[in-house]
């Protein structure tokens, strides 16, 4: 009993604040109440997180693992999950009477990641697949309606119908696998498909699982519903969406992906079609965008493109890479959400052109922009460059030299709108004299941890590099 409390920590803690949570949305007005809760929530997560590290437990009769692994993610998940708590601040876009349901939904969405990374069967990855994504389908109505405006309400209605659908035809692919093996357990699976892992029907079963974490992850052609659902989803909603779910959908494609052979190069090859699309079609149309959002939008089709080059040699190298990448996505995605967050005028969408003084306005936002989107463009001494440089290594050292040429294309293309931003808010002069913005605590200690978080892991990745190595082999 002991065993079970202290590896299922996370989740038991995160459970328990969502039940509080839930309790407080029995009143009314009680938005600043849920705030202070789910930061509460937050930390004692990350705390219960950093205790049970170097726990292992199989559970539920072998349907939930808890090791290296997915204990590493859940660490970074719950990070994630306390500066979207920061993030959120006052929800100047979110409807009042609907505030403290919004900090209930989103920790019902990191519950469902917590137990999303660390589930090894079938049944319980749909499961928590469903329930880390049907509460992001409800936050992205509950942005505050504008005369004339009711895009939250399309962008919302589209999100769930590819979502729904994506599930599904993932749901059909696992019922092939399923039939091939007779078992609903991955580690089983992964046992029994060796003999006919190159049958057609092995490798479309395979394909249509994908499609529900090429969905999370907006992998072209996946990814219809991405600049809608960030540019119609209030800023802080559009930043929760951008960042943890793809932390755990790369997780999961990590144990998929291992039920094929490092020699089924028509995996191998579905994986490199799909990359190099998602990388060319969000970086050339987000070279004309004017919305931040949008631009973050298909600048995520790109990233999701590069973390797939980690899988393209289907290689334990290739996997921490891409899992070492979408940490680093993960923190500098939320780096430039926090500007939009601030700079918003009551939580509308920011135009890139709005950026324009943002060094006079706020040099803190404006050094946490150029360092996330710095490391969004690869710059040196950012994480973006050592994650990509891990990834095109591992691609490299899998003969995918092709690949690797049109990942660095890719990525010169991406200089050029990122500088876009980067010119608004440093030489930019708005025609007015610029109001200063007034930051609270919470927003600089996010700023400041982001920062730190985003050149550490550019300059010192080794440690964390080969802890996230070291947990692929747990597998």
């Amino acid at each position: 009993m002991t065993l079970f409390l202290q590896a299922f920590l996370p989740e038991l803690v995160l459970l328990a604040g969502t039940l509080g949570l839930f309790v407080i949305t029995l009143g009314e007005s009680r938005g600043k109440t849920a705030a202070t809760a789910a930061l509460a929530v937050a930390l004692a997560t990350l705390l219960a997180c950093i205790f049970s590290l170097n726990q292992s437990a199989v559970l539920f009769s072998g349907a939930y693992r808890i090791d290296a692994f997915s204990q590493w993610l859940k660490l970074v998940l719950a990070a994630g999950y306390t500066a979207v708590v920061l993030l959120s601040g006052q929800l100047p876009d979110i409807r009042a009477e609907v505030k403290a349901e919004y900090f209930l939904f989103l920790s019902l969405s990191a519950t469902g990641l917590l137990l999303l990374v660390s589930s090894v069967d079938i049944l319980t990855i749909d499961v928590a697949l469903e329930l880390s994504s049907f509460p992001l389908y409800l936050m992205v109505p509950m942005r505050r309606e504008r005369e004339g405006q009711r895009q939250q309400m399309e962008s919302a209605i589209k999100y769930m119908m590819y979502g729904v659908a994506a599930n599904g035809i993932m749901l059909f692919g696992l019922s092939y696998l399923f039939g091939l093996t007779g078992t609903t357990n991955l580690p089983l699976m992964i046992a029994k498909l060796g003999p006919v892992v190159h049958s057609p029907l092995a490798i479309v079963g395979l394909a249509m699982a994908f499609c529900g974490l090429f969905f999370k992850l907006a992998v072209f052609p996946f990814h219809f519903w991405t600049p809608d659902v960030y540019q119609g989803a209030s800023n802080e909603t559009a930043g929760l969406i951008a960042s943890l779910p793809k932390v755990a959908a790369v997780a999961v494609l990590v144990r998929f992906v291992s039920l094929a052979t490092s020699d089924n190069h028509t995996v191998s090859l579905l994986l490199t079609g799909l990359a190099i699309a998602s990388m060319f079609y969000g970086n050339l149309i987000a070279l004309v965008q004017k919305d931040f959002k949008r631009l973050l939008g298909f600048s995520g089709i790109a990233h999701a493109g590069y973390a797939l080059v980690g899988f393209v040699a289907l290689s334990a190298a290739g996997y921490a890479a891409a899992l070492f990448y979408i940490t680093g996505y993960m923190l500098m995605v939320l780096a430039c959400f926090v500007v939009i967050s601030r700079v918003s005028r009551d939580g509308t969408n920011v135009a890139i052109e709005e950026l324009a003084g943002l060094h006079r306005r706020s040099p803190l936002l404006a050094v946490t922009l150029l360092v996330g989107v710095f490391g969004l463009a690869g710059m040196p001494l950012f994480v973006g460059f050592m994650g990509k440089l891990s990834l095109l290594t591992a691609a490299w050292a899998g003969h995918y030299y092709a690949v690797v040429i049109i990942a660095m294309i890719n990525s010169a293309i991406a200089i050029y709108y990122y500088l876009q931003v980067v010119r608004q808010a440093v030489f930019g002069e708005k025609d007015i004299t610029p109001m200063p913005l007034v930051l609270d605590w919470s927003t600089r200690l996010l700023c400041v941890l982001l920062i730190a978080a985003i050149v550490t892991l550019g300059v010192a990745p080794g440690s964390v590099l080969a802890a996230i190595t070291s947990s692929i082999g747990s597998l």
